[in-house]
């Protein structure tokens, strides 16, 4: 039975229509004008318990909106949304302590006291008793990697412990589905590793459910076998990354380092020429010739070195976000 459940869901709001100018502004006043801006439209999907599902799309596609709705944070215009059992927008105690949002440029820490104080607080609204908040707190500290970083004040802190120190309170009372916003937003390379590496720890050893939302394709690929894609508050996608990046690649990516710098009208006989610097050429290939083709290539050009690869899941994801579909 899916824990998550989104049927026919829709948010629309009204928003004020104000033209731009002094004289905008001022009839702006005397006499207001109002329109409807529809930010999910008709989007359904289930996940199932255990699943990490990365959700996509670009900024204003209604991502945020929709984690939104299925958190309770916002009331649906229409359509039906269950999570772990319960109606979100009616925030009962039950369907609280079964979920946990984390919003990326959004904290939850006192920001002049420790990470420690806050958790304290935590507990106490969820009704856990100091020795069993002590255990979960060690317990999320090391597979987070905190230390002393919990005793000292939230200011003092990097952006990259802050976030982990975040995930911990928001993980304290074992939620069973966990809603993602840009968890690893403004983190470095290595700080969204981390992030990454926990995510994917907790949840085979909880068995925790998990919907995210990253523009860091690097988040969607390590955790998330199955992708929903939106565009324009529009469900367009729901499937596995893997199949996805094979039906909207009908080609190969061939780097070569050629011992010569030839023209591109000679290349461009092998296949479509992506990028050309020197000796260093990067050629599109159609799958089913690319056999014959690299054949081709290592007996009739000076080739010193070629790398075969599918194209970068980043572009595959953003040229689906400008035409809008999955059709190739």
């Amino acid at each position: 039975m899916a824990i998550v459940m989104a049927r026919g869901l829709r948010k629309t709001f009204r928003v004020a229509d104000k033209q731009p100018g002094l004289m905008g502004t001022l009839r702006h006043l005397v006499r207001r004008r109002w329109r409807s801006v529809e930010a999910v439209r008709d989007v359904s999907f289930s996940i199932e318990p255990g699943e990490v599902v990365g959700f996509l799309g670009p900024n204003g596609a209604g991502k945020t909106t929709t984690l939104k709705l299925l958190s309770g944070l916002i009331h649906p215009s229409a359509g039906e949304v269950m999570v772990a059992g319960h109606r979100p927008f009616r925030r009962r105690r039950p369907f609280l302590e079964s979920i946990t949002l984390v919003m990326g440029q959004k904290q939850q820490l006192i920001w002049d006291l420790p990470p420690l104080d806050s958790l304290r607080v935590n507990a106490a609204v969820y009704g856990i008793d100091d020795l069993e908040a002590r255990r979960r707190v060690a317990e999320l500290a090391e597979m987070l990697e905190l230390g002393e970083e919990l005793t000292r004040p939230v200011r003092k802190l990097s952006l990259g412990q802050r976030m982990k120190a975040e995930l911990l309170a928001a993980l304290l009372h074992r939620p069973r589905v966990l809603f993602l916003d840009e968890p690893t937003l403004g983190l470095d390379v290595n700080a969204q590793a981390r992030v990454r590496q926990f995510l994917a720890d907790y949840n085979r050893r909880t068995g925790a459910t998990v919907l995210l939302t990253s523009h860091y394709m690097a988040d969607i690929t390590a955790l998330c076998p199955r992708v929903l894609l939106i565009h324009q508050g529009a469900l367009f996608h729901d499937g596995g990354l893997a199949e996805l990046s094979e039906r909207l690649a009908p080609w190969r990516q061939v780097r070569l380092e050629l011992g010569a710098v030839l023209p591109a009208e000679q290349l461009a006989a092998y296949g479509e020429i992506e990028s050309l610097e020197g000796r260093e050429v990067r050629l599109l290939i159609p799958r089913e010739r690319l056999t014959a083709t690299v054949s081709r290539l290592l007996t009739q050009l000076p080739v010193l070195d070629l790398e075969v690869s599918d194209p970068p899941i980043e572009e595959l994801i953003g040229r689906l976000f400008r035409q809008g579909t999955v059709e190739p």
